[in-house]
């Protein structure tokens, strides 16, 4: 009860804020105001920080109002006591209604982390994402995880106007290539240099001024050199990193009892996301440097710094001074999320205990560093910081807030003149349109086309297993979040869905689908936008608003006024969105045949050009190998004892006939015909058996009717397969009894398997008539029809004929590209 009454609490609160957000984004935007975040709010740090500092002192900006958001005031209390007097600087918390008055109408945004999911800039905000450091972990799709791991991150880079780099390294491997932005990002990058490294340059009255800060807060330096302790934070997700505080002070107190203290003093600079875990335990007084001083302002005084993976030694290179890199768990760490360098490449020497620490930080104080490191160190320097001179915060003001590009290196993101597409591929759930899917994007040409996709989030098994097989080229979106707007617009626009009725994305809803685009893809251009999936009015309405694309949709019927099950389990209409096709450019259909039925069917809404026809594309490498796995492995992948009867018999030599069909156990699949003409055939012949590869609403109406008709250990009820192939492998003869377009890929999968394959009349199967496959097309509807193709096999008369997968994929590649416009010379992406 307790956890249903919270779900609704939350739901209120994202109402309302979404109603919040929705009002002031109505509002006009005040060119007089600029909106700092740092880290979702956990204080006023790095290069936001530094900027607002650059800007509030400028003399032309003095008429600018500043907010900040912070999420803890009392966290924070040295800053909110700095600017308690200031009119000009005020204060917001996260998702309050300041903070999304602020987020919507304040004329500069200035994060280097995200902005939350519900962030759409507005056309006349200028957005200055600053990031907070060159990685030396890997980022971004790099890492391996899920991409809805980085979904907000891609979102917040692509609506950004600028995006700052310290160096060409963060430009090239963590912008464009392991967040992979070129080709579509359309603001430009700044490389000069890193404002809050500006602090490391401060002269000695500003560094005995730092000192006697740290003193103040409770951190005794008594005139020692620092020896500062700034490992990153541990953890597989930012928002839920792991408390590591026992482990921190237990190596700050060996450090300390293996140094010479009268000399140096070890102080402990957490990662601000762990800096609550640490911050009230009586064993970090004197060690813990507050939150709320700047990290570069700390290493301005730093003597030698001691860090594990954290981009903080990149910042340190720009003061020249040792760097001693502690790592226990290296291999467990560079295993999971991977490192750029490798530790031979490290400024400084490597060591995986604390005892091995103090003896190299002994030799540093002794006689500096080694002449090995100290050639490594000056490279990396040259190559990571050499933009770094203590006056970037003035060049970034220059660039983003007066305007002034001449001199500085303000570039966009390499392109490289492939032709982009973005196709949105479904739910990815498993299903014929997901296997077609992942089969085209295998088989598209990479090096001749830059590929996005784009599907909405989910944290179901099997949609995150099938993200991992999309094409390693291919850029994946995540839809994180839901569309921005009130609650009255978006009352109507359901309502015009319910009337059939979605031509209002023209007109009265045009801005709430553009800002939809905006929010999702920020700036970027494409040159062909394809709703693959071609089911449901949400994607087949906000492909649409791609701004310049050429538009493609595919049409998942067999006919325009037929109902079919979509690929997340729902029914839908597919007439729902038919009245959107005359906007598109391309209308696909699955066969020729079937793009001249649908240009009669559906002349209402489009003309005769548009309809064009693309079959799919088929992975046989993939199909014949799960197909080698022994079905009694492949069904359960349990111990022997746990294998159904039915896969016994399967496996085993046996004189039975055993006809399989595969397919979603709903309506359009007509499962309960094949029942019965089965059911004709086995009152005839008792050795045959029918086995029903798929689940669905329908099962147990089938079940029943399987007794009904006494077939009950004839017919087998497989429910959901993952590997479906081993199956058919072990079987006869494939057949289909659905006129239903999405069996076009079983009919395909049985071919390659060598299956005969008896199937009712359809479009597609006809297609497959012309290549003589030994295909008995049968008519559609009919059971004694279905039973006489069943027949026919039996009496050997259905043959098959080798499958040239190659050949065929090739053709399908041509026809997909033919069908969106791709063969014609045409590349929009950098039009405005």
């Amino acid at each position: 009860m307790r956890t249903r009454y919270k779900r609704l609490l939350n739901r209120l609160r994202r109402a309302a804020a979404s109603e919040v957000y929705a009002f002031w984004r109505r509002q006009p935007i005040d060119p007089r105001v600029v909106l700092y975040e740092s880290f979702s709010g956990n204080g006023m740090l790095c290069n936001p920080e530094a900027i607002f500092r650059g800007v509030r002192a400028a003399p032309d900006f003095t008429h600018l109002n500043h907010v900040w958001v912070l999420a803890n005031e009392r966290a924070n209390r040295s800053v909110v006591h700095e600017f308690a007097h200031d009119p000009s600087v005020r204060f917001v918390r996260p998702n309050s209604v300041g903070y999304y008055r602020a987020l919507a109408t304040s004329a500069y945004l200035v994060n280097n982390a995200t902005f939350p999911e519900q962030f759409s800039k507005r056309a006349g905000q200028t957005y200055l994402n600053t990031w907070h450091g060159t990685p030396l972990k890997r980022m971004g799709y790099d890492i391996g995880d899920r991409a809805s791991r980085v979904g907000n991150v891609i979102r917040n880079f692509l609506a950004a106007d600028y995006l700052l780099a310290a160096n060409r390294f963060m430009t090239e491997q963590m912008y464009e290539r392991a967040h992979l932005l070129h080709n579509i990002y359309r603001g430009q990058i700044i490389e000069e240099g890193y404002p809050r490294i500006d602090y490391q340059f401060a002269d000695s009255r500003g560094v005995l001024a730092i000192v006697r800060n740290l003193e103040a807060n409770g951190l005794p330096i008594d005139g020692r050199k620092i020896i500062l302790y700034a490992p990153t934070w541990k953890g597989e997700s930012f928002a839920r990193p792991t408390d590591d505080a026992d482990e921190l002070i237990k190596r700050v107190t060996e450090l300390e009892a293996s140094i010479d203290t009268d000399h140096y003093v070890v102080l402990l600079k957490v990662h601000q996301v762990v800096h609550k875990f640490a911050a009230d335990r009586k064993e970090f007084r004197g060690r813990l440097i507050p939150n709320d001083i700047p990290t570069n302002a700390v290493l301005a005084a730093t003597a030698v710094l001691v860090t594990d993976y954290s981009s903080i030694f990149f910042d340190f290179l720009a003061t020249g001074r040792p760097i001693a890199f502690l790592t226990p768990d290296i291999d467990d760490y560079a295993g999971y999320r991977g490192l750029y360098l490798e530790p031979t490449e490290w400024p400084g020497p490597v060591v995986r205990t604390v005892s091995e620490l103090a003896v190299e930080l002994n030799i540093i104080a002794a006689s500096g560093q080694r002449p090995e490191i100290a050639q490594k160190y000056l490279a990396m320097q040259n190559k990571y910081s050499a933009q770094e001179d203590g006056g970037a915060t003035g060049r970034i003001i220059d660039i983003v807030f007066r305007g002034k590009r001449e001199g500085y290196s303000v570039r966009p993101v390499h392109r490289d003149g492939r032709p982009s597409m973005l196709i949105h591929v479904g739910s990815l759930r498993q299903s014929a349109i997901t296997t077609s899917a992942l089969n085209l994007l295998a088989a598209l040409d990479h090096d001749r086309y830059d590929v996005s996709v784009v599907f909405s989030n989910s944290r179901i098994p099997v949609v995150l297993h099938n993200q991992q097989q999309i094409h390693s080229s291919v850029r994946q979106f995540v839809r994180v979040g839901g569309m921005n707007g009130s609650k009255v617009a978006h009352f109507r626009r359901r309502l015009d869905w319910y009337r059939g009725d979605f031509s209002a994305h023209l007109h009265q809803q045009q801005r709430l689908w553009d800002e939809e685009w905006m929010r999702c893809f920020g700036t970027s251009r494409f040159d062909y936008a394809i709703d693959f999936s071609g089911i449901g009015p949400l994607w087949a309405t906000l492909m649409l608003h791609a701004p310049v694309a050429q538009k493609s949709i595919w049409l998942r019927n067999e006919s325009a006024t037929k109902n079919i099950h979509a690929d997340d389990g729902t029914a839908q209409p597919v007439t729902s969105i038919s009245s959107l096709y005359g906007e598109y450019d391309n209308l696909v259909s699955v066969s020729a045949e079937l793009a001249q039925r649908n240009a009669i069917d559906l002349a209402r809404v489009a003309t005769p050009e548009n309809f064009v026809s693309a079959r799919n594309v088929v992975n046989a490498a993939q199909i014949r190998s799960a197909a080698a796995i022994d079905i009694r492995r492949a069904v359960l992948g349990n111990t022997p004892d746990d294998v159904p009867w039915w896969v016994i018999g399967l496996a085993s030599e046996s004189a039975l006939v055993n006809f399989v069909t595969v397919g979603q156990l709903s309506a359009e699949n007509d499962h309960a015909l094949l029942i019965r003409a089965f059911a004709d055939v086995h009152s005839q012949r008792q050795d045959t058996r029918l086995v029903i590869i798929g689940t669905g609403p329908l099962r147990a109406r089938l079940h029943d009717l399987i007794c009904e008709l006494g077939v009950d250990e004839s017919v087998i009820l497989t429910g959901h397969q993952a590997n479906p192939y081993s199956i058919m492998a072990a079987a006869d003869c494939l057949v289909l009894a659905s006129d239903h377009e999405e069996q076009t890929m079983v009919l395909v999968e049985g071919r390659i398997l060598d299956l005969p394959v008896i199937s009712v009349a359809f479009d597609s199967a006809r297609d497959f008539r012309r290549d003589e496959s030994g295909l008995v097309a049968t008519a559609t509807g009919i059971d004694p029809e279905v039973a006489a193709g069943m027949r026919a096999y039996l009496a050997g008369s259905v043959p098959t004929v080798k499958f040239n997968e190659y050949d065929y994929n090739a053709e399908s590649v041509a026809q997909f590209l033919n069908a969106i416009g791709a063969t014609a010379a045409r590349q929009v992406s950098d039009r405005a």
